[in-house]
């Protein structure tokens, strides 16, 4: 299938670094030169939910056993099969988080293959993996060189190991649209995403609610977003899960953040969202099939709405951090003090 046409000559010549290039064709040829039979992610909240997409696709499009864990836990319960034969992919954004330097080391010792994934070269974590994988962040470089650009690129070279198929080889090319489409669709949904903010800032609890790969997003917006930085309480729910105890809380003013998604488990999505308009007056959506996608081939959007939805969600805290004055860097706790 050829990619649609619509975008600038300079958008698509856009290419990454040479340096993450290589970094990722380390990976990979390291990958290739063992015989991974399993894989892990590892992290710790936001750069957890961050992996989890990974986890998502490689159980859904091979038949190679991947598992997602906080970093600690991971330590802690200690896999049985994690060995020789295990690729552990560890990410903390600074590089510094504690447990996940830990969890690099343990695998190590265990004799997996670990790969650290950071914005900083030189930190304790990336000193501590096998391998590097480096992302550039707010310093003006094409979204194709940031987290998302190159975990996503990571993730479908990787799939393209452990299960050939040429749609990861286009999902790989056409991530060349990642910062066109992620401008698009910021434009799209900064006014709803500001409405949101007016309409709920006076709430103390919002719950989000997805499945599928988006279930990570709503985790991350609960707990990174709405209980980290803007003390609002919060739970994400399954879409799938709703109905078996979670829907009893459902009632006319309480508010809810629903992602729906694009893909396989969408149906879940629409059933909860169904009967949650039906007895809430406070219900707002992020449907992921409104997205821009400009660029995409038709049969790859389900491969890039997990890739774009993390842009636009974040707007929707920014809208609740302008509203209700609570800037979305303070903490109470965090970095603060020992814990």
């Amino acid at each position: 299938m050829k990619q649609e046409q619509g975008l600038s000559v300079k958008e698509e010549q856009v290419q990454m670094k040479k340096e993450h290039v290589e970094q990722i064709k380390k990976v990979v040829d390291a990958v290739k030169a063992k015989n991974i039979q399993n894989v892990y992610f590892v992290a710790c909240g936001g750069s957890m939910a961050s992996l989890s997409f990974g986890e998502y696709f490689i159980s859904k499009e091979t038949l190679v056993p991947s598992f997602v864990y906080t970093s600690n836990e991971f330590i802690h319960r200690d896999p049985k099969v994690l060995g020789e034969n295990s690729l552990v992919i560890l990410r903390s954004h600074s590089g510094t988080t504690p447990e996940t330097v830990k969890a690099a080391s343990f695998a190590r010792e265990k004799g997996a293959l670990t790969v650290a994934i950071s914005m900083d070269t030189e930190s304790p974590l990336c000193q501590e993996a096998e391998h590097t994988v480096h992302y550039n962040y707010k310093d003006g470089s094409d979204a194709l060189d940031g987290e998302v650009g190159i975990f996503y690129t990571l993730i479908f070279e990787l799939l393209n190991v452990f299960a050939p198929n040429e749609k990861y080889s286009r999902v790989v090319e056409q991530l060349a649209n990642l910062e066109t489409l992620i401008n698009k669709n910021v434009e799209l949904f900064t006014k709803v995403a500001d409405e949101f903010g007016k309409k709920y800032k006076r709430e103390k609890i919002i719950y989000t609610m997805a499945s599928g790969a988006y279930i990570h997003h709503a985790y991350s917006f609960t707990s990174c977003l709405l209980m980290e930085m803007l003390w609002i309480h919060s739970n994400a729910i399954h879409s799938g899960e709703f109905f078996h105890g979670p829907f009893e809380i459902t009632d006319f003013d309480v508010p809810f953040l629903v992602f729906k998604g694009e893909g396989s488990s969408r149906p879940l999505d629409e059933r909860a969202l169904d009967f949650v308009q039906k007895f809430s007056n406070k219900v707002e959506v992020v449907d992921i099939a409104d997205l821009v996608y400009e660029g995409i081939d038709e049969d790859l959007k389900e491969y890039f709405g997990p890739a774009l939805a993390g842009a636009v969600t974040r707007l929707y805290a920014d809208g609740l951090a302008e509203h209700t004055g609570h800037p979305l860097s303070v903490r109470r706790y965090m970095w603060k003090m020992e814990y």
